[in-house]
């Protein structure tokens, strides 16, 4: 918890932002992570993936823009994006961050940001959501919930460590959502967020029974487990298989460079596995909560820098 709670806390810090990134050895580091800055990048990294029957999901690294203008050109950005998707004909999705659309500015202005990336995403291509830190959860759901009445094609990312999110989970399951559980990455008060990992992964599990019950599958909920923990995985395979649940009834999405070898076994064993394929400049709060949530990873910074 020390170490997790030390990387939450650097990537929170403006100076390192701007200081640490210049660095080449954590430009190395990162580039496990993420398969370059660029769109280009992403694609390319995605028909790789293709190649191992695994899906992928885009996002545009970035958050908390603070110009109505920056958080138009994001928007025009994932129509490109969408657009070159449809051309190569790779089937992918995008997920987005609301204050990327201008959550802080405006709410108006950020549902229609996100509207007008939904509405050109096709009706067949769903565009995620993703939570931010506990203070936006609310504004986050609301605008969620009213772009749903109109669109089914857009899905709600929960974090299993808010202790709130049961209460969110059941709301959202007769509205047949898309969603994605994660455990969690930002850096939370313990009044609203559980701080013991064992305490987390038990939310998680009990949370996935609630998203592949009777109730939820016919409703048309689409459950997607963004989880790289192979017990974790391991325990929801079982109890979908204790259900006769079909292989093509829930899915399994990682992050790219994390735990490749269980993506692709689970692709080879018939699983819908997917990969969220991030790029963009502005990695380093990014990179910083993805070594929080597996701090094992810092070994891998670490020999970077004696290699430098």
């Amino acid at each position: 918890m020390i170490m997790r709670n030390f990387f939450l806390m650097c990537s929170q810090s403006r100076w390192l932002r701007e200081h640490a990134a210049k660095h080449r050895f954590v430009r190395r580091a990162v580039s496990r992570f993420m398969p370059g800055e660029t769109v280009s990048d992403a694609l390319a990294a995605a028909v790789a993936l293709r190649g191992g029957s695994i899906g992928s999901v885009f996002t545009r690294l970035g958050e908390n823009v603070t110009d109505a203008n920056e958080a138009e050109e994001v928007t025009t950005h994932y129509l490109e994006v969408l657009e070159r998707i449809r051309v190569m004909g790779l089937g992918a999705e995008v997920s987005v961050k609301l204050t990327q659309l201008g959550l802080d500015l405006d709410l108006e202005l950020c549902y229609g940001n996100l509207t007008e990336i939904i509405k050109n995403a096709g009706a067949k291509s769903v565009v995620w959501v993703d939570m931010e830190a506990s203070n936006y959860v609310d504004a986050t759901l609301d605008l969620y919930r009213r772009a749903r009445k109109v669109f089914p094609n857009v899905g709600i990312c929960l974090q299993a460590y808010l202790y709130r999110t049961a209460n969110d989970l059941a709301s959202l399951v007769p509205l047949g959502a898309a969603i994605r559980l994660v455990k969690g990455a930002y850096l939370e008060p313990p009044s609203v967020a559980m701080p013991r990992k064992s305490d987390v992964d038990a939310a998680f599990f009990a949370l996935a029974q609630r998203m592949l019950a009777d109730d939820a599958r016919a409703a048309g909920v689409r459950p997607a487990f963004a989880t790289h923990d192979r017990k974790l995985i391991q325990r929801i395979i079982e109890y979908a298989q204790s259900k006769n649940l079909g292989k093509g009834s829930l899915e399994f999405q990682m992050l790219y460079g994390i735990q490749t070898e269980e993506q692709l076994r689970l692709a080879r064993e018939g699983w819908k596995s997917v990969v969220l394929v991030a790029y963009g400049s502005y990695w380093f709060p990014w990179y910083m909560r993805r070594l929080a949530e597996r701090p094992a990873n810092a070994w891998f910074v670490v020999r970077n820098l004696f290699a430098t």
